[in-house]
C-alpha cells in the first residue's frame, strides 16, 4: 500500500514547554496536546477521582452489603487481555478485602459468545454465586442480567463499551461511557474501569475502620496497576492523561520487579528485559500472548498465570500461552493468505473495484483469529474491514449464524456505521457491539450478501474519499546529531506511548550503503545521511515484497529511532515502519 507522509505541526497557541528538554522531544509533546511540564507528571495524585463516575456510591453499597453478609461473588469477564486483566485484579483486590468466596468465570468464546449471556449464567450455577461482578462486559447483557436477576443473583456491571438504547437493569452500572456520567476521560479501559471501583470501595471501607477492626491490612492497590498498565495497553485505547498515569506507573512497577509473577514470566517467555519494558513491549509482545489464551483456548489459563504467586508455576502456564501465540500465528498466516485471494476475485472484472467497507467471509476460518485478519486487511488496504467466521446455529431459527469482527480507520466510527445498518435494515443484525476503531457482531449466514451491500453502502455515506489515502504522520526529520544512544534513550522512557499519543515518527531520505535479508522476510539495510558521514543500521520487519528494496540506491523511509543490544553493546538504530524507493 502506498502512504503519503504529513508532517505534524505544533499548535500555535502552545510555546515550547521547557528548556530542560530536548528541543526535538519538546516539539513531540507539544504536537501531541501536552501543554505544560506539569502535563507529563505522571503520579497518582494526578488521577481523575473515582467519585465522578456515575452509579459508584451503588456500586461501593452492593459490595459492602456483600462483604458483610461474606457472599459468594463471582467476577465474570471478556475473553481478551483486558479481560483476563480486569477479572484478576478483581479477583485479587477483593480477596485482599476480605472477601472469603470469590472466583471467576470467563466465556468460552466458542461456547457462550461474548458478555453476561444466559447461557453463560446458566453456566454460573456450578459455582452457586450471589453477587455477579462483570467487567470488561455487561452494559448490553439486558437478557443476561434479566436471568440472573430472575434467579436472585444481584449484578454489578463494570465496563466502557459504548452502551446502546436500552441499559441492563442491574442493581449497579460503572461506565465512564454511561450516558450523562461526568467522568472526565471516556478512554478508560476495562480494567481501569473496575480499578476505580476498587479503589471507591477501599476508601468506604477505611473511612468505616474497617480494616483495623478487623486486624486486615488495608491493601496497596498500586499493586494492581501492573496488571491495569497491561489490560489498558493491550486495548488500545486512547492513552489520554489519565490513562497515562496508571500505565507509566504500572511499567514503573514492573521495571522495578514489583510486578506479579504472570507479567514477569510471560515477559521472560517473550524474550523481552523486564528492567527496560516500554508501552510497546506490552502491546506487541505480553498482551498477544495474554489474547492467544482466548482466541484459540480458554482464556481461564490468562486469568491463572495472572493469579499465580508461584513464579515456576506461573512460566509454566506463560510457557503454555507462549504455545498458544505461535499456534495462533500459523492460524493467521493462513487465514490471511485466504482473505488476500478473496481479494483477488472481487478485483476480477476489467471495472472491478474493492467495496469502501470490506466484508470477508470463509467457513474455514478460525473465529478467534478473525479480528487479526481484519487488522491486518484493513492495514493494507486502509478500508473498514470485517471477517466472519462459522458460529454455529441461532437458537431460535436453527440457522448457521456467523460472527464478525471489525476493524476501522481514522474518519469511520465503526460502531456508528452498524448502529445505522441495524436501523435502516432491522433484522440483519442479530446483535453487535464495540468502540470507534473496533466492534464486533452476529448475522445469520444467509444474510451475509445483504449485510455486506448494506454495510459498504454506510460506510461509502460516511466516507470522506481522502479517507482512503494513508497518511503517516511524522514529526519531522531528525538531525545527524540528534541520531544518537543518549536521545534514543530519552525518547524510550519519555512516554508511555499508545494509542492517541504515537510513539515519536520521524522520516528521511537516506542512501543506501548496505542491505541484506535476515529470515525470509525481515531487511537490514545500512543507511547515510546525503552529505553526512554517519552511517546507521536500519531494520524493516515482515516486508511481503522486498525486490523494489532490494535495488534502490536511495529510501525515503519513516521510522522510529531505536536501541539495538547485541554482546552487551549498544547502538542506535531505525526500525523502518514505511519505506519506498527514490528515484
Amino acid at each position: 500500500m502506498d502512504f503519503k507522509i504529513a508532517r505534524r505541526v505544533v499548535p500555535e497557541n502552545v510555546p515550547p514547554l521547557s528548556p530542560q528538554l530536548h528541543p526535538v522531544l519538546d516539539r513531540i509533546y507539544r504536537c501531541r496536546n501536552v501543554h505544560s511540564v506539569e502535563d507529563l507528571d505522571y503520579t497518582l495524585a494526578h488521577l481523575h477521582r473515582f467519585s465522578l463516575l456515575s452509579g459508584m456510591a451503588a456500586a461501593v453499597d452492593l459490595l459492602a452489603h456483600a462483604l458483610r453478609q461474606q457472599l459468594r461473588v463471582l467476577v465474570i469477564g471478556d475473553f481478551d487481555a483486558d479481560g483476563a486483566t480486569s477479572s484478576a485484579l478483581a479477583v485479587r483486590a477483593l480477596r485482599q478485602f476480605g472477601f472469603q468466596h470469590v472466583d471467576f468465570l470467563v466465556p468460552n468464546r466458542f461456547e457462550f459468545g461474548y458478555g453476561l449471556t444466559p447461557e453463560i449464567v446458566a453456566a454460573a450455577a456450578t459455582y452457586d454465586p450471589q453477587l455477579i461482578i462483570t467487567v470488561d462486559n455487561g452494559i448490553a447483557s439486558i437478557d443476561g442480567v434479566k436471568a440472573a436477576q430472575q434467579q436472585g443473583i444481584k449484578v454489578l456491571v463494570t465496563d466502557h463499551h459504548l452502551p446502546g438504547a436500552v441499559l441492563p437493569e442491574a442493581d449497579a452500572i460503572v461506565n465512564p461511557n454511561f450516558p450523562g456520567d461526568a467522568f472526565p476521560s471516556k478512554s478508560l479501559a476495562g480494567v481501569g474501569t473496575i480499578f476505580y471501583v476498587m479503589l471507591a470501595f477501599r476508601t468506604f471501607l477505611r473511612e468505616a475502620d474497617y480494616f483495623s477492626q478487623n486486624h486486615i491490612a488495608e491493601p496497596n492497590l498500586a499493586e494492581l496497576l501492573d496488571l491495569v498498565a497491561l489490560g489498558t495497553v493491550a486495548d488500545v485505547v486512547p492513552l489520554d492523561r489519565n490513562n497515562r498515569v496508571m500505565v507509566a506507573q504500572g511499567l514503573a512497577r514492573i521495571r522495578a520487579g514489583k510486578c506479579c509473577a504472570g507479567i514477569a514470566a510471560i515477559i521472560k517467555v517473550a524474550g523481552r528485559q523486564r528492567d527496560r519494558l516500554v508501552a510497546a513491549d506490552l502491546a506487541f509482545a505480553v498482551g498477544p500472548r495474554l489474547n492467544a489464551a482466548g482466541r484459540i483456548e480458554d482464556m481461564a489459563i490468562g486469568i491463572e498465570c495472572l493469579l499465580c504467586d508461584d513464579g515456576q508455576r506461573a512460566l509454566e502456564l506463560a510457557a503454555t500461552l507462549d504455545d498458544l501465540n505461535r499456534s495462533r500465528k500459523d492460524i493467521e498466516a493462513d487465514m490471511k493468505q485466504q482473505a488476500l485471494q478473496i481479494i483477488d476475485r472481487m478485483q476480477l472484472g476489467e471495472d472491478a473495484e474493492l467495496p469502501v467497507g470490506l466484508c470477508l467471509y470463509d467457513p474455514s476460518w478460525h473465529q478467534g483469529v478473525i479480528g487479526i485478519v481484519a487488522s491486518r486487511i484493513k492495514e493494507k488496504l486502509h478500508r473498514p474491514v470485517i471477517a466472519f467466521a462459522d458460529a454455529g446455529t441461532d437458537a431460535k431459527s436453527g440457522m448457521p449464524v456467523i460472527k464478525g469482527s471489525a476493524r476501522s480507520i481514522p474518519g469511520i466510527h465503526i460502531r456508528d456505521v452498524l448502529d445505522a445498518v441495524a436501523t435502516q435494515h432491522p433484522g440483519v443484525l442479530q446483535k453487535f457491539g464495540g468502540h470507534a476503531m473496533a466492534a464486533g457482531m452476529s448475522i445469520l449466514q444467509k444474510d451475509f450478501t445483504a449485510f455486506s451491500q448494506a454495510f459498504n453502502d454506510e460506510v461509502d455515506r460516511k466516507l470522506d474519499r481522502n479517507d482512503l489515502h494513508h497518511v503517516v504522520y511524522s514529526d519531522g526529520e531528525l538531525s545527524e546529531a540528534d541520531i544518537n544512544l543518549e536521545f534514543a534513550r530519552q525518547l524510550r522512557l519519555a512516554g508511555p506511548w499508545g494509542q492517541g499519543f504515537a510513539e515519536p515518527l520521524f522520516d528521511g531520505k537516506f542512501d543506501v550503503v548496505d542491505r541484506r535479508v535476515i529470515g525470509e522476510r525481515h531487511l537490514k539495510f545500512v543507511l547515510q545521511m546525503p552529505g553526512a558521514k554517519k552511517r546507521v543500521e536500519a531494520l524493516a520487519f515482515f516486508v511481503n515484497d522486498i525486490t523494489w528494496l532490494q535495488n534502490a540506491k536511495k529510501i525515503h523511509l519513516a521510522y522510529t529511532l531505536d536501541i539495538n543490544e547485541y554482546n552487551g553493546v549498544q547502538s542506535v538504530q531505525f526500525i523502518i515502519k514505511h519505506a519506498r524507493a527514490v528515484t
